[in-house]
């Protein structure tokens, strides 16, 4: 074999090193090719690390909520949405992690894996984003959350759009408290709550139980349970909110009592409890759209009666995020069958091409058939029997109100629930921190919302 030949066959592994030196680096660059181009290096979008050049973003009714001009990223008009629509929008410099301007900054930039930001350079501003959201129903669910800091969250259970999405406190991004850092009363405003908050449940969680009852005990439609308002126990008792007497399954729900779905909890056990609320979507990580939500827990292993029927009525160790009760109710509106959550409904290029549209997506929630149907009726008597249509007009309304008792302070106020309306099929979850009963503060708000959504 002759020197060339030799020579030839020592470049074979450097040639084969650089295509796979090549391969990897084209491969990285598709991977991470947007994050790199939206990196706040980048002076063709960011100014002292805030977007500055970007597309515009736009609510379901074409109301703008934020837009670049003359180099400037400008707010809509209005305080009122400006503050409403802060934790979803978000901010430019990205503090809200889940707000738009930080979750969808390589599609505000118009970055493509073949241009880059070809199109934002020559153009001055990148893909416009419209979102579900619907701007005057935030502006009225935040009004209707009269100051307390907690969440509303609206959407469609059929297809997923996210009509509402309201976090408290807030404030104007055009005008920034100079104390945000220093007063308690700001606590977490930079907190999307719907998306990134927990909370103990209360009495909302009493719908897990009670879809476990309907899968694993065949006759709890025919039961019926004594309420003594309270339970004593494992050297501890349970107690209830009154003293309700003999209640079939149907009324404990409608009462809420504590004592019946203490007894509910007993008889199914940890185990199965359990497998219902994995099923549910506890202890699992969901999505809204690009954004990754906090984590429900539940964890009743190695529990005792008391703890495990505390656990039953939603209290004991157990947090939920209220996007994912939203989700838990959207199923069971939706005959069984979770939707996930979107926030962006389109995508245009500034050629005026629509790049991006948004489809529905099953979410990982589902519930038999027909324990949803039962449900959908339990939740409807809730309404019809114990709070009264009157509390929410027009609506066809299915729910249930939640008081979630924390240390040292006034209960959470929550309400959940769905309208059965063929042409209003919405869901919506509220949580008013320590406003006190779930039959104030958060069904107010939430019929509050629902109405301004109605017409």
């Amino acid at each position: 074999m002759n020197k060339t030949t030799l020579r030839g066959y020592a470049l074979v592994p450097l040639i084969v090193a650089f295509m796979a030196g090549m391969i990897y680096l084209v491969y990285m660059f598709f991977v991470n090719g947007s994050a790199w181009s939206s990196n706040k290096v980048n002076t063709h979008i960011y100014t002292s690390g805030r977007i500055t050049t970007a597309g515009a973003i736009y609510d379901a009714n074409g109301k703008t909520l934020a837009k670049t001009s003359d180099g400037e990223r400008i707010f809509n008009k209005s305080q009122s949405v400006r503050k409403a629509t802060l934790h979803i929008a978000g901010d430019p410099a990205g503090v809200i992690s889940t707000g738009v301007h930080n979750v969808f900054k390589s599609k505000l930039s118009g970055y493509s894996f073949i241009n880059g930001i070809y199109t934002l350079k020559r153009y001055g501003g990148g893909n416009d984003l419209t979102l579900a959201l619907n701007a005057d129903a935030c502006v009225a669910g935040l009004n209707a959350l009269g100051g307390y800091k907690g969440t509303i969250g609206v959407y469609n259970y059929k297809t997923g759009a996210l009509l509402c999405c309201v976090s408290s406190p807030t404030y104007d991004i055009n005008n920034p408290p100079k104390d945000i850092t220093d007063r308690e009363k700001y606590d977490g405003i930079y907190l999307n709550r719907l998306f990134s908050g927990v909370y103990t449940p209360g009495s909302t969680f009493k719908i897990i139980t009670a879809v476990c009852a309907l899968q694993n005990i065949p006759d709890i439609e025919e039961m019926s349970f004594t309420c003594p308002g309270e339970i004593k126990m494992n050297g501890g008792k349970l107690v209830c909110m009154k003293t309700h007497g003999e209640v079939t399954f149907e009324e404990a729900l409608n009462k809420s009592c504590n004592c019946a779905f203490a007894k509910i909890a007993m008889q199914l056990g940890a185990e199965r409890l359990g497998a219902t609320a994995k099923e549910l979507g506890f202890n699992t990580p969901l999505r809204a759209d690009g954004v990754r939500l906090a984590i429900s827990s539940f964890d009743v292993s190695g529990t005792n009666n008391l703890d495990l029927s505390w656990a039953g009525v939603g209290q004991y160790t157990t947090l939920v995020n209220p996007c994912h009760m939203l989700m838990i109710a959207g199923a069971i509106a939706n005959g069984g069958q979770g939707i996930s959550p979107y926030i962006v409904e389109k995508i245009t290029s500034r050629s005026g091409v629509t790049v991006y549209k948004s489809i529905s997506k099953n979410s990982a929630i589902s519930i038999d058939p027909a324990v949803a149907v039962k449900m959908k009726e339990l939740l409807r008597s809730n309404v019809k029997n114990q709070y009264g249509d009157v509390r929410f007009p027009g609506l066809s309304m299915c729910g249930k109100t939640g008081t979630a008792e924390v240390d040292g302070d006034k209960p959470h106020s929550w309400f959940v629930g769905f309208s059965q309306r063929e042409d209003l099929p919405l869901a919506v979850v509220v949580v008013a921190e320590n406003a006190g009963s779930g039959s104030g503060i958060a069904m107010s708000a939430a019929n509050a919302v629902l109405q301004s959504l109605k017409s």
